[in-house]
């Protein structure tokens, strides 16, 4: 009787197996190409199945793949925070979920350091990873909506500090870095999925969801594209959203360049998605379409695959009048599945998905961890700007000093963005500075000069730190408002560059003239005054939770600063074209800007001092890729970095050529008294220029001029090389 049994539950045992793997799709196996398997799954999809899949849900329940979604990533996972993203923070739910909040991309921009923001949107991964994986959290989605690699042209544009500056090179290999961190460095697995926001020009945000930008096809190539293009062939992002406006009078959502230039020439094999509304304001504000349903069948065959919108009623209808077809939406969403496939989703086996442990077995919170917060304050560190230093009143010394008086609107709190999480704590400058001085320094405070309290601390302490900039309303309900003229956010342009701040800082100054003024933005602003009378100047971005540690390591010299500006700073908003005015050749950046700026595109000043020599190549004659070297000497007393910076120019060209072009840069640390040899790297395919007729990137024969200095305006050492691309 007992082996009866036995054999029977055998026989059992093996039925189920047998069942098991006759039920297994061949989507599943990885043995398969990516290309197989993605024909399989679409083959075995419904129709209804197919439609659903045109949201950001890239689960099939019936065919075991599990759901995950988007999630905002800019500088940092983005869970409840000012806009409650996954909706945590409301009465039926009231509960927030800490993620690792660092500056603003702005700020991390302004770090100068691929490394760097590579090693953030690592940690940003593991954070995702975590909360969708964890079975007591699950929560956000893998496909991050970061980072953003549109160009602030204008420093007007209200969302200025989602962005890495003005210059498309700088911006690409941030970029680059930002994709490969979250995605990571397994060469079959992502660890999230990088889909980049705004393709493209999308830099004005009044009317942006009517309005065309407009300019020609070699601006499209070398500067609005140029960090999506990078993006995608280098970074290896397969994700990117459609903007809201127009380029030459076609609507992002269905131009296309989407399937034409993004998917057949660059390869963007993945998702494209619209942003959120899109296809209801491509019938009512760009009114490209009379009706919703001639609208979304207009976006799938663009190849959108992903709505960010209601469009279920609209696909529909388009199917049952012949508008679309379902060979149309397998078209649209095959790269939503490959984006899956690239996660481990349509793995039946997890064990071979190198992250699928993080949150599971690994259950300590990562926004927890000590290492975690002391890398917070290292980048927060390092993305200081010092914009003004004399009479070399930074460092200031905390055993030489007694009092201090901290003072002004951004003293004592951390504003948040909107496009930031929940951080698990934040350090305000007040904070900052007192955990720097400890007990033996009196700090007093004052957050304005309410019955002249500002003028009365700032006249009776040894420093006086005055704190201001603009707000980014994160936490302000009442969108599409910014109350104040210079400052901006989504949906508002500034229509201001000056600082209303800027008086508090007056009378700081008169009450005491060792007085440290802290720009706490995200914007460029025209300080003119306080350059002109101000001691010291320092700039820094909203949002880091340890915004406070990480700014009094830079006050108090724990760390030398080295962050770099990534705008043009001018000093009047008439220096500024008119804000729709897309042709940057029209005086819009570092390249083509001919005035006097406030502070210049890659400006930054140290605690110490350094001096460059001996610039010279690897090859006489530049063909394919050389070296660029300089020797470049700490000469003060204090350790520090330096930014060193190549830029380029043309003379000579049959072309219209920008004044100067950053085409290399090295963040280096450099000991005090010591020298090193800084290498660039410099491809001969970087200083091409887009050839309208051979549709293609051309490199002409004649002399390229080698400018390293420490800013676009500090040009330290010079040479001219001729350049002979391969083949002339």
């Amino acid at each position: 009787m007992k082996i009866t049994l036995f054999r029977i539950l055998i026989l059992s045992m093996v039925v189920q197996v047998t069942v098991s793997a006759q039920s297994a799709f061949p989507f599943q196996n990885t043995a398969l190409t990516d290309s197989e398997r993605l024909d399989n799954l679409l083959s075995v999809m419904t129709l209804d199945e197919k439609v659903n899949a045109l949201s950001t849900n890239l689960g099939v329940p019936r065919l075991g793949i599990r759901n995950t979604g988007q999630s905002e990533g800019l500088h940092g996972m983005a869970l409840g925070g000012p806009g409650n993203w996954g909706d945590f923070n409301t009465k039926v739910s009231p509960k927030t979920y800490p993620t690792t909040s660092f500056p603003q991309s702005y700020g991390l921009g302004e770090t100068w350091d691929p490394e760097l923001l590579q090693k953030v949107a690592d940690l940003e991964a593991t954070e995702i990873r975590f909360y969708t994986q964890n079975p007591n959290l699950n929560k956000g989605g893998l496909v991050m909506r970061a980072p953003n690699a549109d160009l602030a042209r204008d420093p007007r544009w209200g969302r200025t500090e989602e962005s890495y500056g003005e210059d498309a090179f700088l911006g690409s290999r941030l970029t680059v870095a930002f994709v490969k961190g979250l995605q990571g460095p397994d060469s079959r697995y992502w660890k999230s999925a990088s889909l980049m926001k705004h393709f493209m020009a999308n830099s004005n945000e009044d009317g942006r969801d009517s309005t065309s930008s407009n300019f020609d096809e070699r601006l499209f190539r070398e500067y609005y594209s140029f960090p999506f293009y990078k993006g995608i062939i280098e970074g290896g992002s397969r994700a990117f959203m459609a903007s809201y406006n127009s380029w030459n009078g076609v609507p992002m959502t269905i131009n296309p360049v989407l399937k034409n230039v993004t998917r057949d020439e660059w390869g963007n094999n993945g998702i494209i998605c619209t942003d959120g509304g899109a296809l209801k304001l491509l019938v009512n504000a760009h009114k490209a379409f009379p009706t919703l349903t001639e609208g979304a069948s207009a976006v799938v065959k663009a190849t959108v695959g992903q709505f960010l919108d209601t469009f279920k009623p609209y696909v529909y209808e388009a199917l049952s009048k012949g508008l679309l077809t379902e060979k149309d939406i397998d078209n649209a969403i095959r790269g939503n599945f490959l984006v899956a496939l690239r996660l481990g989703l349509l793995d039946a086996d997890q064990t071979k998905v190198p992250y699928a442990n993080i949150g599971v077995t690994d259950t300590v919170s990562p926004w927890l961890k000590p290492e975690t917060q002391a890398f917070v304050r290292t980048v927060t560190a390092k993305s200081v700007v010092l914009l003004k230093n004399s009479l070399n009143l930074l460092p200031l010394n905390a055993s030489k000093i007694k009092s201090i008086a901290v003072i002004g609107p951004r003293a004592n709190e951390v504003l948040l963005d909107w496009y930031s999480g929940t951080p698990p704590y934040a350090v305000t400058i007040l904070q900052g500075i007192k955990n720097a001085v400890g007990k033996d320094v009196e700090v007093f405070y004052a957050p304005s000069d309410e019955m002249d309290k500002a003028t009365f601390i700032a006249g009776k302490a040894d420093v006086a730190i005055v704190c201001v900039g603009n707000h980014p309303y994160g936490t302000d309900a009442r969108w599409l408002v910014s109350p104040v003229p210079s400052d901006g956010r989504e949906g508002v342009d500034r229509k201001a560059l000056s600082l209303e701040q800027e008086d508090l800082v007056k009378v700081v100054t008169k009450a005491n003239p060792k007085t440290v003024m802290v720009l706490v933005n995200n914007f460029p602003f025209a300080i003119n005054w306080s350059q002109d009378n101000v001691p010291a100047i320092l700039h820094v971005t909203n949002n880091s939770q340890e915004l406070g540690n990480g700014l009094a390591d830079v006050l108090f010299g724990k760390v030398n600063p080295a962050g770099r500006t990534t705008q043009t700073w001018v000093k009047s908003i008439t220096d500024l074209p008119p804000m729709m005015d897309y042709d940057i050749r029209h005086g819009r950046t570092y390249q083509y800007f001919k005035g006097k700026p406030l502070y210049p595109f890659g400006f930054g000043l140290s605690y110490t001092t350094f001096s460059y020599s001996g610039l010279k190549t690897s090859k006489p004659t530049l063909t394919d890729s050389i070296l660029v070297s300089v020797n470049v000497t700490n000469t003060g007393k204090r350790d520090g970095e330096e930014v060193v910076q190549l830029y380029v120019a043309y003379p000579g060209s049959k072309v219209e050529r920008p004044i100067k072009q950053l085409k290399g840069f090295k963040r280096v640390f450099i000991p005090a008294g010591k020298t090193l040899t800084v290498n660039i790297p410099l491809k001969a395919m970087d200083l091409a220029y887009w050839n309208v007729e051979k549709h293609a990137f051309t490199m002409e024969k004649g002399k390229v001029k080698l400018m390293v200095g420490s800013s676009s305006e500090e040009i330290r050492q010079t040479i001219e090389e001729p350049l002979a691309p391969k083949g002339e």
